[in-house]
């Protein structure tokens, strides 16, 4: 029989951009509506479609290797797995996903104290728990189906729900009371199967790629040419140009440079070479950075 790892793809909000992540990293992923088994285009990987809620346990018990899940899923479910690697992406944004306790902007609720004896509607019900008892808290704690934020003014004093952003509590006349856990997609591993020299092998270049895709998404690479008389104030000048590569050109006197600086930087920073005297001013993309 061929080796193979069993990787665990989040379903739900964590999907697409996993997908999305994966094949920037090399794996190409195909998701069929007709079945939770998706295609990769690697003979030694099986994928299973899971919801981000359960991977983790899956991955503790041995069902998958290795899987990406939220820290929050973790935490809550309380696995014993093996971290990998963090990888800052979600569906949104490369902010961390939050955990809050929220209530109604007119709410005399002020503090996490204000609770006692109330309740609250959650999908991490082991979290809150434990964030209740930890300030003294008691109060009555349920699990939430869905719709959480249109319950917190009918139904609840309070509720704990997920956001990135803050629109869509802003947009249902929510309040954020505190903070319980920031979160973000972690590549987990179950212990035996890290133990396993072969698939150990294998997860470790999944994260080495998958983090050369993240970390390429925040860099460009510039190339350009210049006078070798102007080489040492375009330096001096520009410290973005962090340890450029220098080569000679088949024109005396001319060097071509190159290097790869933050995105964010770019459009500051070409006019500036242009005055500085570059030719030749070329930016590109980047598919993976790896340090």
């Amino acid at each position: 029989m061929s080796k193979k790892l069993r990787f665990g793809l989040p379903k739900g909000s964590l999907q697409e951009a996993t997908i999305e992540k994966m094949a920037k990293a090399g794996y190409n992923i195909q998701v069929s509506s007709r079945s939770y088994l998706p295609y990769v285009d690697d003979e030694e990987m099986e994928i299973r479609l899971i919801r981000a809620q359960e991977i983790s346990r899956y991955v503790e018990h041995g069902y998958l290797d290795c899987g990406i899940t939220g820290h929050d899923w973790i935490i809550e479910n309380g696995s014993k797995v093996h971290e990998v690697g963090e990888f800052l992406f979600s569906k949104v944004s490369r902010k961390p996903a939050r955990w809050v306790l929220c209530v109604p902007e007119n709410s005399p609720v002020k503090t996490v104290q204000d609770l006692e004896g109330k309740r609250i509607a959650t999908e991490v019900v082991n979290l809150t728990k434990k964030y209740l008892k930890k300030h003294g808290v008691k109060a009555e704690v349920e699990f939430s189906w869905g719709a959480t934020e249109v319950k917190a003014h009918e139904l609840v004093d309070a509720i704990v729900e997920v956001t990135e952003t803050g629109s869509s509590l802003r947009a249902n006349k929510l309040r954020i009371v505190d903070e319980l856990l920031s979160s973000t997609p972690r590549l987990i591993a179950n212990v035996e199967a890290w133990k396993n020299s072969w698939k150990r092998k294998k997860i470790e270049t999944m994260a080495l790629l998958l983090k050369g895709a993240l970390d390429a998404e925040s860099k460009v690479g510039l190339k350009m040419n210049i006078a070798r008389d102007h080489l040492d104030a375009l330096l001096k000048s520009l410290p973005a140009l962090r340890n450029p590569t220098i080569s000679q050109l088949s024109q005396a006197g001319w060097v071509a440079v190159e290097t790869i600086i933050d995105t964010h930087v770019v459009r500051e920073l070409i006019p500036q070479l242009k005055a500085a005297g570059a030719e030749g001013i070329i930016e590109y993309p980047l598919n993976k950075i790896v340090y």
